[in-house]
């Protein structure tokens, strides 16, 4: 990690351009801020009591925001998974200011200055987060996982519980986890495997505060705590998904699979990373093996993940032409739902309602089965912007580590091609740039001088040398 320590604070000003640029609220009308204050009043009183469960939560260690808690109990070969997600339905009426203003911004948008959250801090961090020592309602979702790692929704209710801990990625330790946590994520990936699953999990190029006023800039691979608890909100959210399909409703996360010509250009690029893949064997399995520790491995991870056609949502209509295949997300090899994180996505309380209605017997909500349809807008607008808002926070930080260094050639290895263009990964420093290269091959290290960094707009250019 490189700490960043631009001149005038021009990361500071390029921040406040793009939030001007993207519109990105500074605070929540003060309507919406009074409405999320007398809803954090609202007492449960349709909750069953399941305080005395042993929940606890896993996340960064900084997150207030959280929408997930668990419990894990044996029942024969089997596992019971209790998943608990933010009753944030509970709180937010149809229509009112809450819900109007959570339409508007879709989902909580991030910046290594701050967030602006999907719901006021009186909710979002407070009275609808499961934050632990104290009673909290929730969704709670029980998950039977048999020992082939197949999830089964076996229960939905609303419910009190009580959270033991918030345990960190960063510093839990296994014996702080649940009896079961570790044995449900391995029966969770052996399924992966099995249905050719290929999620993909990058490094990630970030940039945080440190804290000083100041940031870093880096690649951080995914913790293994991370992965594990992954496994668990997969588990759910394949329970979940199962479970609407069944019965003919609901909102599902879909994504396609790369066609045959994307995977030849991973073919190549594969062979100009040196990295072995079989002819025989699939991208799936292939990419499984792969290590994002490795920076060619992590390049090539980075190449299929921007191959795909993008992730996006999909109510149930059995009168379109869409339906005549399975809502497939290809990441999963499944049907899949996002119902996990209602504090920071929209759509995730509308399938939480969806589910908790048919193991009710129930009808849908009115309100709900109108939302259904419109959702998938709102979500890939909201996708949209946040993807953008990400890859302009990254250029501004890499323009802002590199000013001054005009002049000066550093080495890249060639990750990507787009037309003349170059997407290439520089050795030496946690920079991903696009280059004019019409003749560079995916694979090949080129020599870039830097010409010009702007960390006010974000830019950087180069030109290749021999």
């Amino acid at each position: 990690m490189k700490t960043l320590v631009a001149p005038d604070r021009l990361l500071d000003q390029g921040l406040a351009r793009l939030r001007a640029r993207f519109a990105i609220p500074e605070a929540f009308p003060a309507e919406v801020v009074q409405a999320a204050e007398r809803a954090a009043q609202r007492r449960p009183d349709r909750h069953a009591d399941r305080t005395a469960l042993p929940f606890v939560t896993l996340d960064p260690a900084a997150s207030t925001d959280l929408d997930q808690a668990f419990a894990i109990e044996a029942s024969g070969a089997d596992r019971l998974l209790h998943y608990a997600i933010a009753d944030v339905a509970w709180f937010v009426e149809d229509g009112d200011p809450l819900d109007q203003e959570a339409w508007r911004r879709g989902t909580t948008t991030y910046l290594p200055d701050g967030k602006a959250s999907l719901y006021p801090a009186a909710l979002g961090e407070g009275a609808a987060s499961l934050l632990p020592g104290v009673d909290r309602p929730a969704v709670i979702l029980t998950v039977r996982i048999d020992p082939a790692g197949e999830a089964r929704l076996e229960g939905v209710e609303r419910a009190l519980i009580h959270s033991r801990a918030k345990l960190a990625y960063e510093t839990v330790r296994d014996e702080q986890l649940p009896e079961g946590f570790v044995e449900i994520a391995r029966r969770i990936e052996r399924a992966e495997d099995r249905r050719g699953a290929q999620r993909v999990d990058p490094p990630e190029q970030v940039v945080e505060s440190d804290g000083k006023g100041g940031f870093t800039l880096g690649f951080r691979p995914q913790l293994l705590s991370e992965r594990r608890n992954a496994a668990l909100s997969l588990a759910a959210n394949l329970a979940v998904a199962q479970t609407m399909l069944e019965a003919g409703t609901g909102l599902f996360r879909v994504m396609a699979l790369p066609d045959a010509k994307a995977e030849d250009r991973l073919r190549a690029s594969a062979l100009a990373l040196k990295l072995e893949w079989p002819p025989a064997m699939p991208l799936a399995q292939f990419q499984r093996r792969l290590d994002p520790g490795k920076p060619a491995e992590a390049a090539f991870m980075l190449a299929i993940r921007r191959t795909g056609s993008g992730a996006g949502y999909r109510p149930f209509d059995p009168h379109s032409e869409q339906w005549s295949e399975l809502p497939w997300h290809a990441a999963v090899a499944a049907p899949y739902a996002h119902a996990t994180a209602p504090l920071r996505r929209l759509a995730d309380r509308y399938v939480l309602r969806t589910v908790l209605a048919l193991a009710q017997g129930q009808a849908l909500p009115e309100a709900v089965g109108s939302a259904l349809p419109e959702l998938p807008r709102v979500m890939a607008r909201a996708a949209s912007r946040d993807s953008q808002i990400d890859r302009a926070v990254i250029d501004l930080a890499e323009a802002a580590m590199l000013q001054g260094q005009e002049g000066t050639v550093f080495k890249a290895v060639v990750s990507d091609l787009r037309q003349d263009s170059a997407q290439v990964q520089f050795k030496e420093v946690p920079v991903i740039a696009t280059v004019s290269a019409p003749d560079a091959l995916p694979g090949t290290t080129l020599s870039l001088r830097l010409l010009r960094a702007d960390p006010l707009e974000g830019t950087l250019s180069f030109e290749v040398v021999d």
